[in-house]
């Protein structure tokens, strides 16, 4: 391989997205998400829904892969019923990050879940969430940000050593933790904040933060540097 590091992030898919004069379905990403990834040295392809069949194929094409943050996981996935504030399911996202997921795992291609992506990555694993947690998104429609404790020993410790404050907004959570992952970070509550595979397939981490909401990019990096020579 040559050149930056081809880093793939899933998108949103939206029913009425406007710009200029249109109104129109659209698949999209938070800007944060690419400028964070060229920042840390890699190159950023977007990758809306597709049909699950082809994850593997899209994920063989990638060195990276970021699964974005987004809506709450649909609770049928974890074998729950979804509760008075769980939000509308995204199906079609669904199946396709989770067929994304899996297919870095089994590719062993290095994998970085954001809030809902880490979320996802521990359902895929077998593991639940909690439906409603306060406190870690306190204004509709704004980020906050908390303190950010590591767990000393983990990868996400050897990436970001000391307790950091980092941009949030979830109002989901870790509940049971899926096979094979670690919890490798932790808010002040005692939430999981971040997720990792200590031995498994290859580069593997979850944060429930947003770090495409602040200038730290030393997740981002770590994840790029995983991926191949910057």
């Amino acid at each position: 391989m040559t050149g930056r590091p081809l880093i793939g992030v899933s998108t949103y898919l939206e029913s009425g997205a406007r710009w200029g004069v249109w109104e129109l379905e659209a698949a999209l990403l938070p800007a944060g998400y690419p400028r964070l990834v060229q920042r840390a040295g890699g190159l950023a392809a977007m990758l809306p829904p597709d049909a699950p069949e082809h994850a593997a194929a899209t994920v063989a094409r990638l060195d990276g892969l970021v699964i974005a943050g987004g809506p709450d996981v649909e609770p049928v996935r974890y074998g729950a019923e979804p509760g008075p504030r769980t939000g509308p399911p995204a199906r079609a996202r669904d199946t396709w990050e989770l067929a994304l997921i899996e297919a870095a795992l089994a590719a062993r291609v290095p994998l970085l879940g954001v809030c809902r992506g880490m979320q996802l990555l521990n359902v895929a694993l077998g593991g639940t969430l909690v439906q409603h947690i306060d406190g870690h998104a306190e204004v509709v429609g704004a980020f906050g940000g908390h303190p950010v404790k590591p767990v000393p020993g983990t990868l996400y410790a050897s990436v970001v050593p000391e307790e950091m404050f980092v941009p949030t907004y979830h109002h989901q959570a870790v509940d049971r933790i899926g096979a094979g992952l670690t919890a490798s970070a932790h808010a002040a509550d005692g939430t999981v904040e971040a997720l990792e595979l200590p031995s498994g397939p290859g580069w593997v981490l979850g944060v429930q933060w947003h770090p495409e909401m602040g200038e730290d990019v030393r997740v981002m990096r770590a994840l790029v540097e995983a991926s191949g020579p910057v």
